[in-house]
């Protein structure tokens, strides 16, 4: 944790498969498909694409009774590639009919979501919401009881309209609908626990799209319970406006020791990589410096002094060595994934910089000497040149990484 970052908040401990969320647990990164479910081998596989890339939970889409037969198989096919994914079935409207008629869909999930605000209305609400409930009891399974302020329980809603109504200063829009979000969560838990859910299977979260809303609502709700809860900006956005949105807001309340698991919700592009928003995860964690996942690597953002390409060349192929090679320093070497790279472009900062990595390298900027010395661990240990400096600075890598990482027993 970084200095100067409280310390995280006592939580309840709620497993879900084999990965804990709460307590003295890390914070743990989730994704979710958008392939049909129904897609067995589709959906299998993006979830193995997203496991791999450090989604440590996904969620699916359980929308049909196609879907919610297809859960088992998916979770099949992932076993047989040797993948234990903790799956999450996300149920809206009909969640209570598709897990009485597909038993088997409840018992190959690892959790069930569940919004508040769309399990049925009037008094089919609370029989669908208990149905539900007796269901994960059966099964033995957790839940994260989700409020989405798009579709906020409407009855709940018009009661405390009418109670804010009614004091010497109402709330404005904004603060009520704060207000809702946290008493729909807390009330549905509240629910939960007395149908003979177990606290310590209950998660809650209040997805909201806007920062200032989303900070508020959970530093509300992180006073009034002691549920572990899940973070994430809903319908963040597309590209640089997603992941800028969803680092404001999450990085405040991380610092403040908010929040247990997180999800970037990111629009990708069309036929855009769905991983993107694990790794955008990621990055927020390490370098909040909460967890860490893979070497990072430090470089300039150039200037007049560099006006050529070639560092920039050399810290994307750089960056994107080290990604590639983690699933298998990971296995064989302990605590690799707390590395640093440098490359950096010119004589100004770049020896300066690279002497506080682990490896460091300074390439010429426009006029310098030719060639790019390299520093380990503060000491200068050769000078590159020529047309090969990549592939060699990959091999100095390597290298470091065998002689400076032990090996797992």
């Amino acid at each position: 944790m970084t200095a100067g970052c409280p310390a995280r908040r006592a939580t309840r401990r709620v497993m879900v498969g084999n990965v804990g969320v709460g307590g003295t647990a890390p914070v743990v990164i989730q994704s979710m498909t958008n392939t049909d479910t129904a897609d067995v081998f589709g959906t299998a596989q993006q979830v193995a694409e997203l496991y791999r890339a450090g989604s440590e939970i996904v969620r699916i889409t359980v929308n049909t009774r196609e879907a919610a037969a297809a859960v088992p198989k998916i979770k099949e096919r992932l076993e047989l590639l040797n993948l234990n994914v903790p799956l999450v079935g996300d149920f809206h409207f009909n969640g209570h009919k598709l897990l009485t008629e597909v038993p088997e869909c409840a018992a190959a999930l690892d959790k069930l979501r569940i919004n508040p605000g769309n399990v049925g209305k009037g008094a089919r609400r609370d029989e669908q919401f208990a149905s539900l409930i007796e269901i994960a009891c059966k099964y033995q399974k957790p839940v994260r009881i989700g409020v989405n302020w798009g579709s906020l329980d409407q009855s709940l809603l018009a009661r405390l309209m009418d109670a804010n109504a009614k004091r010497p200063e109402p709330k404005d829009a904004t603060g009520l609908m704060r207000e809702a979000m946290v008493t729909s969560a807390l009330e549905s838990a509240a629910q939960a626990e007395s149908l003979g859910l177990p606290g310590d299977a209950i998660i809650l979260s209040c997805k909201v799209s806007g920062v200032q809303d989303l900070i508020a609502i959970y530093r509300d709700l992180s006073t009034r319970s002691d549920y572990p809860l899940h973070l994430g900006l809903t319908e963040a956005g597309m590209g640089s406006k997603g992941i800028v949105a969803s680092t404001a807001a999450l990085s405040v309340l991380l610092q403040e020791g908010i929040g247990d698991t997180i999800r970037i919700s990111l629009t990708p592009e069309p036929g855009g990589d769905r991983t993107r928003e694990v790794i955008v995860a990621q990055e927020i964690l390490q370098t909040m410096g909460l967890r860490a996942f893979v070497p990072m690597v430090v470089a300039c953002p150039g200037c007049g002094r560099t006006t050529s390409t070639v560092f920039q060349e050399l810290a994307q192929d750089i960056q994107t060595y080290v990604r590639a090679r983690m699933p298998e320093w990971q296995l064989r070497h302990k605590g690799v994934e707390n590395m640093t790279l440098a490359v950096m472009g010119c004589v100004v900062n770049g020896p300066g910089e690279s002497k506080h990595a682990n490896l460091g390298i300074s390439l010429p900027g426009t006029g310098e000497e030719p060639v790019a010395p390299v520093y380990e661990d503060g000491e200068r240990i050769t000078t590159l040149r020529g047309d090969n400096i990549a592939a060699e600075f990959r091999n100095i890598i390597d290298a470091y990484v065998e002689k400076k990482y032990p090996k797992h027993s």
